[in-house]
This record gives C-alpha cells, sequence and structure tokens, in this order.
C-alpha cells in the first residue's frame, strides 16, 4: 500500500468514520471496488426514501445511471437543493464533479429510483515523487 501521506489524502476530514456512507448508510450505499487511489460507490435510492445522515469525505466523479427530483438536506436537516426549484434532476448519463460532502441526507421525492455512480477519488492527482 502507498503511504496515506504520499497519496495527498484529507487529513483533517473533521466528521466522524460513523457518517462515512457505507457506515451510516449502507441501505442506499454499496462498494464496488476500493484501492489506494480511488473507492467506487454504487448509490441507489428508491421513490419515497430518505438517505440516514452521511457524508462523502473525497470529491468524486458521479455517472447518473437513473435520475428524478430529489432534495438533499444539511446535518441539521435545512434544505441545500431541491431540484424541483434548483433546475430540474441531472439526467441519466449526465456526469459530474463532486468537492467531499459534509454530512447530508437525500430525499427522493420523485416517481423513479436515483441511482449513480461514485467514483471517490482519494489521491492527488500529482502525487510527490521520491
Amino acid at each position: 500500500m502507498i503511504p496515506s501521506d504520499r497519496l495527498g489524502l484529507e487529513e483533517t476530514w473533521p466528521w466522524p468514520d460513523e457518517l462515512d456512507a457505507l457506515a451510516a448508510a449502507p441501505e442506499h450505499h454499496r462498494k464496488l471496488l476500493e484501492n489506494d487511489l480511488v473507492r467506487v460507490l454504487e448509490t441507489r435510492i428508491a421513490s419515497g426514501e430518505t438517505t440516514q445522515i452521511h457524508t462523502h469525505r473525497w470529491p468524486s466523479v458521479q455517472h447518473v445511471l437513473g435520475s428524478t427530483d430529489f432534495v438533499r438536506r444539511d446535518g441539521d436537516g435545512d434544505v441545500l437543493f431541491d431540484t424541483r426549484t434548483g433546475g430540474g434532476p441531472p439526467k441519466p448519463s449526465d456526469t459530474l464533479w463532486s468537492e467531499p460532502l459534509p454530512p447530508h441526507s437525500i430525499e427522493n421525492v420523485g416517481a423513479d429510483e436515483l441511482r449513480v455512480i461514485m467514483v471517490e477519488v482519494k489521491a492527488r492527482a500529482n502525487p510527490p515523487r521520491d
């Protein structure tokens, strides 16, 4: 394994590991692959469901497989984004970038399943050389 200080991992993440998506919301997140550089998650949220409050420690590329209207709330329950008033949901096949996400929940308020593949980037683009 490559030492974490060589990977450029975020060293001051302020939230506990218990809030990680896989620990806090396992019914909606499934790990597809993980190594020293990336973690790949599948997120599935059925119509009418809401995830538990969770975090995503690393920035990610998100590829939308199935889309619908949703509401993202912060850890206190305040609305951060509602697709119904913010320009609509992403389209299937859209690929998006996201910075790390602090505590939040997602409520599927649409008729279809929300399904996203997230490639969380755990390493810097150009790690230091010896």
